[in-house]
């Protein structure tokens, strides 16, 4: 099977998938032409599958996917503005969780659905490591604290070494402000000498925590574990991540222990119209 297949019989030479391939490597000379591909167009395919996506009559398939493997999008179930403005703005950041852990069902309906998160030229190169079982995760949490303790004495801004102590603190006194108790953690990692890579994991972390919210699930993006992943050779021997790899985000889960009934306010946005 050639990378671009055409069934003439439902095409309709409309010229739709020629004028949306990102790639520009389909091309159809005019409406009496079929549409084909551009010599050695496969060096330049990324196999978004716009084409396949955009045809209405399920005409054209890739060697990587057929219009019949693609699930309709059902327009019907589409929010509109008001529903999502709403959505977007009623998602708060959650550091209290309830003691129960999410089912491996729930993470893994987060996972298929946070794979459909775009991509830089569609490498989609975001790993994931999930940890299920909260004793991991404040086995985890107890390695930053650990990490913090040795960056702690060589810290030369005083207010940043205040507030970290108040964590160390936190933690000697049994409360967990790194990773807030939260039964589950999702890691993101990638290739670090890929390009993209930390733009790739923050616009699937950003899907990941906005199923979760309509999942009734709460998240919170851990900072503080995804700097001390980067530098601290016991908690990176821990996330076990394949070599070569970064971590380049990490949200808790969980179920949110209170609700909200309000929207906070926020500063008005910094724009330059041009």
């Amino acid at each position: 099977m050639s990378l671009f297949n055409l069934d003439r019989k439902k095409c309709k030479r409309d010229g739709f998938c020629s004028a949306d391939c990102p790639a520009q490597i389909i091309v159809q000379a005019d409406r009496e032409s079929f549409p084909s591909l551009l010599e050695n167009g496969e060096e330049f395919c990324i196999h978004c599958g716009h084409c396949v996506a955009v045809c209405p009559y399920g005409a054209l398939a890739l060697d990587t996917m057929s219009p019949e493997a693609c699930l309709p999008i059902q327009k019907e179930l589409l929010p509109d503005a008001d529903t999502v403005k709403n959505f977007l703005r009623t998602r708060r950041s959650i550091r209290q969780y309830k003691e129960k852990a999410v089912s491996q069902k729930i993470l893994a309906d987060l996972m298929d659905t946070t794979r459909y998160a775009h991509t830089a030229s569609n490498a989609q190169q975001v790993h994931w490591t999930v940890f299920q079982n909260p004793k991991d995760v404040r086995n985890l949490a107890g390695l930053v604290v650990d990490f913090m303790k040795i960056v702690l004495p060589a810290m030369a801004d005083p207010e940043r070494a205040k507030r970290m102590q108040r964590l160390v603190d936190a933690w000697a006194g049994g409360r967990d402000c790194i990773l807030r108790g939260a039964p589950n953690l999702i890691v993101a990692h990638s290739p670090a000498d890929q390009p993209f890579s930390a733009t790739d994991c923050a616009i699937a972390l950003t899907y990941l925590e906005l199923f979760a919210y309509a999942k009734g699930l709460g998240t919170c993006w851990a900072g503080y574990f995804t700097s001390a992943a980067g530098m601290h050779e016991p908690l990176i021997k821990a996330l076990d991540m394949p070599a070569g790899h970064k971590c380049y985000g990490a949200v808790m889960v969980g179920y949110p222990q209170f609700g909200y009934y309000r929207i906070p306010l926020r500063n008005k946005p910094f724009i330059s119209w041009r």
